[in-house]
C-alpha cells in the first residue's frame, strides 16, 4: 500500500510538510523499484532533507502546492535488478560526456557530469545514503581513491 500524507511511516512524523511529502514520494518510488521498506524509509528521509536544504523557496512552495504525493499502482512496480544495487559500491568513471556516477556492475550511469568534482560529490552522497563504498577512477581506468561509508 502506498504511503500518503495521512498514512506514512512514524519516523517521518516530525518532518515539515514539504520534506515529508518529498520523503513519501521518494520512499514510494523506491518501494516500486523493489527496495525493502526498512532501507527505503531512511534513505528517502535523508534525501528529502537534503533536497529541502538545497531547494529554493519557490521550488518548495511549488512542491507543496503540487497535491498529494505520487500514488503507486496497487501491485507496485518491481524491477528484479534494483534491490541488490543497494549493496554495490558507487563508482565515478570517465564518460564520453565527462564523468559518470554508477553502481558497480550497472549497465548505465545514474548521473553524468561535465566536472569530476561534481560527480564525486554525487557519488559520495549516494554511497553514504546506501551505506556502501565509493570508488573513484582516473581517466585511464585505474583506481584513484576508495572510500567506505558502511558504518556511517
Amino acid at each position: 500500500m502506498p504511503w500518503t500524507l495521512n498514512d506514512y511511516p512514524s519516523s517521518m512524523k516530525n518532518l515539515d510538510e514539504a520534506t515529508k511529502k518529498k520523503a513519501i514520494d521518494i520512499a514510494n518510488s523506491m518501494i516500486d523499484e523493489g527496495y525493502e521498506e526498512g532501507r527505503a524509509i531512511p534513505i528517502a528521509t535523508e534525501q528529502a532533507k537534503e533536497w529541502y536544504q538545497n531547494a529554493s523557496e519557490d521550488e518548495i512552495e511549488t512542491y507543496k502546492k503540487r497535491g498529494k504525493p505520487t500514488q503507486r499502482a496497487e501491485e507496485g512496480k518491481r524491477y528484479e535488478n534494483n534491490p541488490e544495487r543497494l549493496e554495490e559500491a558507487e563508482e565515478v568513471v570517465a564518460h564520453e560526456n565527462g564523468w559518470a556516477v554508477q553502481s558497480s556492475n550497472a549497465d548505465r550511469a545514474s548521473d553524468i557530469f561535465e566536472n569530476k568534482d561534481e560527480a564525486i560529490n554525487r557519488g559520495r552522497e549516494i554511497a553514504k545514503n546506501k551505506g556502501t563504498s565509493l570508488i573513484i577512477y582516473k581517466q585511464d581506468g585505474s583506481i584513484q581513491e576508495r572510500y567506505s561509508y558502511k558504518d556511517n
